[in-house]
This record gives C-alpha cells, sequence and structure tokens, in this order.
C-alpha cells in the first residue's frame, strides 16, 4: 500500500514537471486524492481483521504484576494485553507476582532457576486466572500459540475444553503434560 502511494506521489510530480497542461495536473491530482480516501478508508478496516484470538479488550485484561513494566510478560516483553488468553502468572520466594505472555516463557523461567510457586494460567472462556493444577489444557489446535509452534489454551471446565477441541482440534491434558510440550521448545 504504501508502495502504491509513493508511485502516485512520484507520478504527480512527474506530471506536474512534464507538462503546463493544467488538465492533466487536475486528473493527477484527482487521482492522488481518489488513491489518499482509499488508504483512509482501508486502514480504519485493517485492525479488526488482523485481531488475534489471543488479544483481549484492555479493560478485560488482568495485571498481577506491579511497576513500571507491569503490562509486559517478565522473560520475552510481549504485550501482556495482546497475549492475554495464553498469560499465566506465578509468585517468586520472595513475594512478588512475575506474569508471562505463555506457557513457553514460564517454563522458560523455571528453566533459567526461577523458584516459583502458585502457577495460575487464564481461563480463556471467563477470561479469569486459575490455578494450573485445575486446568484443562488443549495442546496443538489449530489457532495459533504464543512463543511456540504448538498451540497451549487453558480452561476451567473440562466441557468448555472439549468444544474448543471439537471447533479447532488439539489434544486435552493437563498441566504437565502441557508443561512437558513447552518445554520441548528449548530442546536443540
Amino acid at each position: 500500500m504504501l508502495k502504491a502511494l509513493v508511485i502516485t506521489i512520484a507520478l504527480f510530480f512527474l506530471a506536474g514537471c512534464a507538462t503546463k497542461s493544467p488538465s492533466l495536473q487536475t486528473k493527477t491530482v484527482a487521482k492522488v486524492q481518489n488513491t489518499h480516501k482509499k488508504i483512509k478508508n482501508t486502514k480504519k478496516a485493517v485492525p479488526n481483521m488482523h485481531k488475534m484470538f489471543q488479544s483481549v479488550a484492555k479493560k478485560d485484561a488482568v495485571l498481577l504484576q506491579k511497576g513500571q513494566n507491569r503490562a509486559h510478560c517478565s522473560v520475552c516483553g510481549m504485550n501482556l494485553v495482546m497475549f492475554y488468553k495464553t498469560s499465566h502468572a506465578a509468585t517468586d520466594m520472595n513475594g512478588t507476582i512475575h506474569q508471562y505472555c505463555s506457557l513457553h516463557c514460564l517454563a522458560d523461567a523455571l528453566r533459567h532457576g526461577a523458584e516459583l510457586e502458585n502457577p495460575m494460567v487464564v481461563d480463556v472462556k471467563t477470561l479469569k486466572f486459575i490455578p494450573v493444577t485445575e486446568a484443562f489444557y488443549v495442546v496443538g489446535s489449530d489457532v495459533p500459540g504464543t512463543m511456540s509452534r504448538v498451540s497451549k489454551y487453558a480452561f476451567k471446565n473440562l466441557d468448555d475444553a472439549k468444544a474448543f477441541q471439537k471447533k479447532h482440534g488439539g489434544k486435552i491434558v493437563d498441566f504437565y503434560s502441557a508443561w512437558q510440550e513447552a518445554k520441548k521448545d528449548f530442546k536443540k
């Protein structure tokens, strides 16, 4: 789209420099204005076309961590609202809550020696944090994952997990099995 705009502007200037015909210049200006209208209309439609499954409205996201970077993953820095439906959280030994964009990043923190307790995950259906031990994970669905090729989405209710699985495929597992799958991302 940007390329089309640059070409249109270049043609506008070339037409203006190459001819003294006001009618040709008027036609070129009209074409440029028409192109601008098309670009403005496209910009309005693009955000809805590219909304990711993992994303929620800012008002629906619960950010548990404190501080300046509270809206970003503790490991990779990705935006937690944008990747909210795969968010995990846990408390370190000092009582500080860390929030992660995905099970992948939680597994990465543990892999690097983080000592965490009370791990939680967002229930895709209610958007509330639940203990990972109460979650049913759908692993390997056709819905894109976060930080991993193999998606991992959690549900508090088994019926919700089965409905998601029926629509998107994947396998229903417990947290431990989903975590083992996430650890495979780090094997060489």
